[in-house]
């Protein structure tokens, strides 16, 4: 929503079809399923995008999941995968495939939507989460230093505890107060699209946004 409201053909993606069509409904956005853990499938996003409105100028990697029992005695070696291919795997494979183009214009912005997890290994994230937004965050920074040269720039965004769909896999319920102090969706959106109209010339590589009740220690 931010990124339209600053001018920009947007496209949005997700594993499922349904809740594209919702999120879309009077938008003027382009959408197509993905799974960004496949990398068949994030293959033929690209190859979409392309031949519907040419290179992608802004790619914000977003996708993210975690499972409810977080301890590292209690999670399945299957759960540990899953989590690191969304997290982690899923936001490579989207950068295999859009870096190329970019490095061809010397031009392109990306943002990873960490999150607080990535810097601050805190037990609420649990093992296989804040292992895997660790990973996220060296991504960004080594694919930053690496492409530079190339007019690339890669922002590593951090939040903290937002109000979205993801904290219903919490191992406790969260209650209305709690969610009432968190951050919204929009909030993050507001910071990419803040960052988005700076010129070339600047280059935001990290930035923490969390709830101002939150702890950041």
């Amino acid at each position: 929503q931010a990124l339209t409201a600053a001018g920009a053909e947007v496209a949005i993606t997700g594993r499922r079809e349904d809740k594209l069509r919702e999120a879309a409904a009077g938008a003027p956005w382009l959408t197509h399923v993905v799974d960004v853990a496949d990398r068949k499938s994030v293959a033929a996003l690209f190859a979409w995008a392309d031949e519907s409105f040419g290179p992608i100028d802004i790619l914000v990697c977003s996708a993210g999941m975690n499972i409810k029992n977080r301890m590292l005695c209690e999670m399945r070696p299957e759960q540990w995968d899953e989590v690191m291919a969304v997290n982690a795997t899923g936001v490579y494979n989207c950068l295999y495939y859009a870096l190329p183009q970019m490095r061809e214009r010397n031009d392109g912005l990306v943002f990873i939507i960490s999150s607080v997890a990535g810097k601050r290994a805190a037990p609420l994230g649990g093992v296989a989460y804040n292992a895997s937004k660790f990973a996220a965050t060296g991504l960004g920074i080594s694919a930053w230093s690496e492409e530079s040269p190339h007019g690339i720039r890669i922002t590593n965004i951090y939040p903290g505890e937002v109000d979205t769909p993801i904290l219903d896999h919490r191992p406790q319920p969260v209650s209305d107060e709690r969610r009432a102090t968190m951050l919204r969706p929009e909030d993050i959106g507001a910071m990419v699209a803040a960052i988005a109209q700076l010129p070339p010339r600047a280059h935001v590589p990290e930035v923490v946004i969390k709830p101002t009740a939150q702890a950041y220690v």
